[in-house]
């Protein structure tokens, strides 16, 4: 049973995590974590936020569920799941600090980057799907590691410069399948899915959905450019977090 500080400590995190991912859709647990890896075991921490994050993801996927594109997600989810699968059953192999470390000065620095330019558009047509499934590929194994399956997808999605919608339609789909995928491979993992871990999420839930209310309504009232500049400066935050949070 957890503390009254546990819990105080938990609805924090989460409710903001809500909040981030209600307007962003995605980098719940860059926000989550930021709180919860400095309190819970990773072990504990990330099997919760993956919980949290898709119960967040669902709610608020209501807003683009109309704009989802069946055809450019099946090859992104295709590659996603061999990334999950190839990372998840290693992660105790895996030096994951240093490699938490790397990516996120590499997402900071993505960043920084694209926030002092113009930003750049791909045309649709010049995208295979073999390309879909690489970036999948890639964005699954991250998120096996990292719990944030959407952060290179967004870079992704911002490099070809897609609305606030349409990079929704493909980023949260995305987000949600890997992270329940994950969770099926975490069940063969140790110590990773016990009782602790449902009763911190019955805890947890009521805060997940006031946050992602409260970010769902604000992602309503913005606009393309206004969203760009913020999301990218969510991937900055959630860079910086990675490189400094506590992390196994």
């Amino acid at each position: 049973m957890q503390t009254p500080a546990e819990i105080a400590v938990l609805w924090t995190a989460v409710f903001l995590g809500g909040v981030v991912s209600g307007f962003s859709g995605f980098a719940f647990s860059a926000a989550a974590g930021a709180i919860l890896l400095h309190v819970f075991e990773p072990m504990a921490a990330v099997p919760l936020m993956m919980f949290c994050s898709i119960a967040s993801q669902t709610m608020s996927l209501i807003t683009v569920r109309r704009l989802i594109r069946w055809g450019e997600l099946a090859p992104l989810l295709t590659g996603g799941t061999a990334g999950a699968a190839v990372s998840v059953p290693f992660m105790a192999a895996i030096e994951a600090r240093s490699f938490r470390i790397g990516f996120g000065i590499c997402l900071a620095g993505y960043a920084l980057y694209m926030l002092l330019r113009s930003p750049a558009r791909v045309p649709l047509h010049a995208v295979h799907s073999a390309t879909h499934s690489v970036i999948g590929f890639i964005a699954g194994a991250v998120g096996g590691l990292t719990a944030m399956p959407g952060a290179l997808l967004v870079v992704w999605c911002e490099l070809r410069g897609l609305s606030k919608e349409n990079q929704r339609a493909l980023v949260q789909p995305f987000i949600i399948a890997i992270q329940v995928f994950a969770i099926g491979l975490f069940c063969f993992q140790p110590g990773a899915i016990g009782l602790d871990l449902f009763q911190r999420l019955v805890v947890a839930l009521p805060a997940v959905g006031l946050g992602t209310f409260i970010g769902t309504s604000m992602f309503a009232k913005v606009n393309d450019r206004i969203f760009r500049y913020s999301a990218l400066l969510i991937i900055l935050a959630s860079g910086c977090l990675m490189v400094f949070s506590r992390t196994p």
